[in-house]
């Protein structure tokens, strides 16, 4: 993947430097309640942390050197050239596409979900429609889910970005709209679905992602980070068994057909995750 040089986006809230912007509220049991979701990768943060929290003040950009700058240098040029595709698509479908923000942190922060802490992981938070991403989490994904390279975070970033995308289209308040009307089991089958979908739509921006010469290699990483956040294999590695029915993001082998096929196809029409069941007999 060819980032360096390219475009970076200015949609970046810098909260690295702010010291925290706020108190993590919880702890015990809610706190491991917290780092099992986060491991799902882009889950509801309002089920799980505080309600109600309002977003933080802007913070600028750190004026000394950052251990992590590469990072975040690398975030803001992947969220630009999501900004640059999906600006593309969606106006080739007589749309137009507003671009979300995005927060950097370290540690903790307030979102319009509630807190955002390191354990939350990245997220999407459809109250303020901002992207909130501490970016020790990149190292988590190369050394906690054995799933290294820059693919690999940039797919992180488009997933994220792709529930932007679901909120643009409508898609994720008619979601919410069934949480009160299903049970607890069901609605669990309807998140899948639009996690699934955000994965089709990570597709979709790699395949049109022309200028960062994302190949096959890349391709490899996305799906290797893919697979390993699967609700399967992370709900094995936690409490030893699989428990289908608590599935919230999907399995391994559907993030991977999504994400893929998303990638394969380049055509946003093709991920109605919620209807269609081509992935239904992937182990």
């Amino acid at each position: 993947m060819r980032w360096l040089g390219q475009r970076e986006s200015d949609n970046v809230d810098d909260r690295r430097g702010s010291g925290g912007g706020g108190l993590l509220v919880g702890g015990g049991i809610g706190t491991v309640v917290i780092a099992v979701i986060v491991m799902l990768l882009g889950g509801d943060p309002s089920e799980v942390l505080n309600r109600g929290g309002s977003s933080a003040a802007t913070s600028q950009a750190p004026t000394s050197p950052q251990a992590d700058d590469e990072a975040a240098k690398f975030t803001r040029v992947i969220l630009a050239s999501t900004e640059d595709v999906w600006t593309k698509l969606f106006a080739s479908q007589n749309g137009r596409y507003q671009t979300p923000r995005l927060v950097l942190f370290r540690g903790v922060t307030q979102s319009g979900c509630g807190t955002a802490s390191e354990a939350s992981g990245p997220f999407y938070c459809p109250g303020d429609q901002k992207l909130y991403i501490d970016l020790s989490f990149y190292d988590q994904l190369s050394e906690r889910f054995g799933a290294p390279g820059d693919a690999a975070m940039a797919y992180v970033i488009a997933h994220e970005v792709g529930h932007h995308v679901q909120k643009q289209l409508g898609i994720m308040d008619k979601v919410d709209e069934l949480r009160s009307r299903l049970s607890e089991r069901d609605y669990n089958k309807v998140s899948v679905r639009l996690e699934l979908q955000a994965d089709f739509f990570a597709g979709v921006w790699a395949n049109h992602a022309k200028n960062l010469e994302f190949d096959q290699s890349d391709l490899e990483e996305a799906l290797t980070a893919a697979n390993a956040i699967g609700d399967d294999k992370l709900q094995q590695a936690t409490q030893g068994r699989v428990v289908p029915d608590a599935f919230t993001h999907g399995t391994s082998a559907q993030r991977v057909y999504w994400f893929k096929k998303g990638f394969q196809t380049g055509d946003i029409n093709q991920g109605d995750t919620f209807n269609s069941r081509e992935d239904a007999n992937l182990q």
